[in-house]
């Protein structure tokens, strides 16, 4: 279970594209910190999607341009970021209301692990340096009507980050529905693994040997 630098690979930015490609007209939707927050600059042209970010903005638009950051524009990852006509700030707490009371349609989020039943954890994984608390990521991912997981499919030394059980604290149980990596998009379907789409020149049988937990075949089942 080892990625070799011979794998193809969809960048970071093809991922994001990926992401934004599913999503729907009019859905609310919070990008998490990191690669999630890329979603942004790939939605398509003329689809309206509110993007929400926890430090209290709704209608949040794509990245600036370079030399036309504003600092007092920033999401929850402290970068900066552009509102879109319409769009406004709000109270820290009446953001997290909108967070726990059901209102996003879609949360975006990085992860370490995913389990094959959909539990996810991404906020800790043990190491003495690593962020102390959870933030707002236990909220979105059980607040969202769909919670989706953008991230790379193995760490940097090569091990999956979908596994059968997951081994870091838990974020959620039961609560992603689909993986987005580079090597692949992946459902979750009633505890089961269901390849959607595969990089091309990467077979099955590879994309297999590099994922820790059984997948499942598209069309099958």
């Amino acid at each position: 279970m080892r990625a070799t630098p011979a794998v193809p690979r969809w960048t970071r930015a093809q991922m994001a594209a990926r992401v934004a490609q599913d999503i729907p007209e009019g859905a609310v939707v919070n990008l998490g910190i990191g690669l999630p927050t890329m979603v942004a600059n790939h939605l398509p042209a003329g689809r309206e999607v509110i993007l929400h970010s926890e430090n209290g903005i709704i209608g949040m638009g794509p990245a600036p341009a370079p030399g036309q950051e504003d600092y007092d524009l920033i999401n929850a990852g402290k970068q900066p970021v552009t509102l879109l006509p319409g769009g406004c700030f709000c109270h820290h707490a009446d953001s997290f209301a909108l967070m726990r009371g059901g209102h996003l349609d879609v949360c975006v989020l990085g992860a370490f692990q995913v389990s094959a039943a959909g539990d996810l954890a991404n906020w800790h994984t043990g190491a003495p340096d690593a962020i102390p608390a959870v933030g707002g990521a236990m909220d979105l991912a059980i607040g969202a009507k769909r919670t989706l997981v953008l991230m790379e499919h193995c760490t940097k030394d090569g091990q999956s980050k979908i596994v059968p059980e997951c081994t870091y604290p838990i974020t959620g149980l039961r609560c992603v529905s689909r993986i987005y990596t580079d090597l692949a998009v992946i459902d979750i379907e009633s505890g089961a693994l269901r390849v959607r789409d595969i990089v091309p020149g990467l077979s099955f049988d590879d994309l297999q040997a590099l994922t820790a937990a059984p997948l499942q075949r598209p069309g099958s089942g």
